[in-house]
């Protein structure tokens, strides 16, 4: 009997594409998709790295296909974007080894910028897609995944959401298959992507997918259960056990393979219900396909296109049953904040006090967008800060951005932002970037990146010295500044937004919640000092609160003796100690 364990459904991808004999596997970390890299590091069979992005990502596992071995990338569904250069010429080039890219995608926007449907990229991509449902799932269309890509020569695609990702599953587990390596043979009609290449490889695309239609009202992973036939609902992914929790009588086609669909199956199961239904979360790319072959079902008029569904709404969309909750409990707001001891708020202090405007990028700190810093101003995309201030330069001038700085960090300045910064040299811009180097990729779990000096496995490696990089691009003012040395840092501002030149200043301080970072003091407040004036309250670290009296209290559980209240006294009514 197979061995079986409860699993996220990240780590049951993870193990589908050990069993499924993967060799190379890239990523670069990012909610909800980072724990399949983190699982897969734990098999020594398969070699996994992070990736500086997922562009990056993508073309390592696209040559590791190439050369014969099964090979897989994964990402969020920003990622995608970043990612879709080559996807898109891959879907031309097709594949030697198995090739699958996981894209995880977040209805609800958990820890998104958007609610982007990486089915619709796929779709326009000509890639195929598959969607488990569960752990098991996961699993098991990881397995398929591979052996469907050599089949079709073709990269597949397999979607995920926040909901299944972070959802735990009973997982059967299988042994490890063994693939020999693909032979590989020189074929550039195939493989270099020049027009009169890819016009040929365009038609092979094409045909590719019309025989994959073909083939997937047979197959396995699209299935038909028939019960009470008045109602029938085609859907995909966690929408199906939402289906079957909401409406456990009716009759369900649940799509494995969803792009490209089975047409012959659909239009079978249509003739067999009465009232039919579509039910995907985010766009309706299922149900616009089904309605241009004519066939008449009900989706996004009564379902929204925004979020996650759930049970209950289903239940009041088609039943029209009046969902009885109860009141949530009336407790205090908490909105998201920084860390404790986070030297991204030491950094967003200075610049408030210098009502200094930021162009933001993606990470934590992105927070300091909110009271009391309310520093960040704008957040787009991965390095866009760099890009939008010299836009800014551009079109204003450099009289403009004397009060504005691009904030990234030093995780998202190597995944992007190095482009960035030479654009702004090479056009021969102004402006002052500040590199937040907390010495790690904070937003997603402290995973390692090319300037930590350690590998996804924990090796020891070469570190990229970001300020030798930032010289190496040609910016000559470059200054290296403690994140926690507020006096220094706000003269380095104000030094540097004053140039008619391109200067980095780079921000540095560990993460407070890196495991190699344990401080030796804590903040103490002293009351009969205290003037009550509160300074020491406007950074907002979440360990320091006012008392009845106007007195401050520092709590010694959560503070990490970063100082910054500290040096917001002017009455020295702060103190640092030892920890006990």
């Amino acid at each position: 009997m197979a061995e079986k364990k409860i699993m996220l459904g990240n780590e049951a991808i993870a193990r589908g594409a050990y069993e499924a004999g993967v060799k190379v596997s890239a990523a670069y970390p990012g909610t909800p998709s980072t724990e399949i890299s983190e699982n897969i590091v734990k098999y020594p069979e398969i070699y996994a790295e992070w990736s500086p992005n997922e562009k990056v990502a993508m073309e390592v596992a696209i040559g590791a296909s190439f050369s014969g071995v099964r090979a897989m990338a994964s990402m969020k569904h920003v990622g995608v974007n970043v990612a879709s250069d080559p996807l898109y010429s891959v879907s031309y080039a097709g594949v030697n080894g198995g090739l699958v890219i996981v894209a995880a995608d977040d209805p609800g926007l958990y820890s998104s910028q958007n609610e982007q449907d990486s089915r619709c990229v796929a779709r326009v991509a000509q890639v195929p897609v598959l969607e488990p449902a569960d752990s098991q799932e996961a699993k098991d269309y990881t397995k398929l995944a591979f052996a469907l890509s050599e089949e079709y020569d073709t990269p597949i695609m397999v979607r995920t959401t926040t909901r299944l990702a972070h959802s735990q599953g009973v997982v059967a587990l299988e042994e490890r298959e063994e693939p020999a390596d693909k032979k590989y043979e020189r074929n550039p009609a195939k493989r270099v992507m020049m027009p009169g290449n890819a016009k040929g490889r365009h038609v092979v695309v094409e045909q590719r997918l019309k025989k994959m239609a073909e083939d997937a009202s047979s197959m396995a992973v699209n299935r038909t259960e028939y019960r009470d036939t008045s109602i029938g609902v085609i859907t995909s992914g966690i929408p199906y056990q939402y289906v079957r929790e909401a409406l456990p009588d009716a009759s369900v086609l649940k799509l494995g393979l969803v792009h490209p669909l089975p047409r012959k199956m659909i239009e079978e199961f249509a003739s067999k219900v009465g009232t039919l239904y579509v039910v995907e979360e985010l766009e309706p790319l299922i149900e616009e396909q089904v309605r241009s072959w004519g066939i008449k079902v009900i989706g996004k008029e009564i379902f929204t296109i925004q979020g996650e569904y759930s049970a209950n709404m289903l239940r009041k969309a088609i039943l029209k049953q009046e969902i009885v909750t109860k009141e949530p409990a009336k407790v205090p707001a908490r909105p998201p904040i920084l860390c404790p001891g986070c030297p991204h708020r030491s950094v967003f202090s200075v610049l408030n006090q210098l009502k200094i405007h930021g162009a933001g990028d993606i990470g934590c700190y992105t927070l300091g967008a909110v009271p009391p810093l309310n520093v960040i101003d704008t957040t787009i995309c991965m390095g866009a800060s760099i890009s939008m201030l010299h836009g800014m330069e551009k079109a204003k001038g450099k009289e403009y951005i004397k009060d504005w700085v691009a904030l990234i960090g030093d995780s998202t300045f190597l995944h992007t932002g190095v482009n960035s910064l030479m654009n702004m040299v090479y056009n021969q811009s102004s402006g002052t970037v500040i590199i937040l180097d907390n010495s790690t990729t904070g937003m997603t779990g402290h995973q390692d990146h090319a300037a930590t000096g350690r590998t996804l496995k924990g090796d020891p490696t070469f570190a990229v010295d970001l300020e030798e990089l930032c010289h190496a691009l040609g910016v000559q003012h470059v200054k290296v500044v403690n994140a926690f040395d507020t006096k220094l840092l706000a003269e380095t501002v104000k030094e540097e937004v004053a140039r008619d030149a391109v200067s980095v200043i780079i921000a540095q301080a560990p993460c407070a919640l890196l495991k190699s970072n344990v401080s030796k003091v804590k903040c103490v407040a002293l009351p009969e000092k205290c003037k009550k004036c509160g300074m020491c309250l406007k950074p907002g670290c979440p360990a320091i609160t006012k008392q009845a009296d106007g007195t401050v209290k520092i709590d010694e559980t959560m503070c990490n003796g970063c100082g910054l209240c500290k040096t917001q006294c002017k009455f020295e009514a702060i103190e640092t100690v030892p920890m006990a």
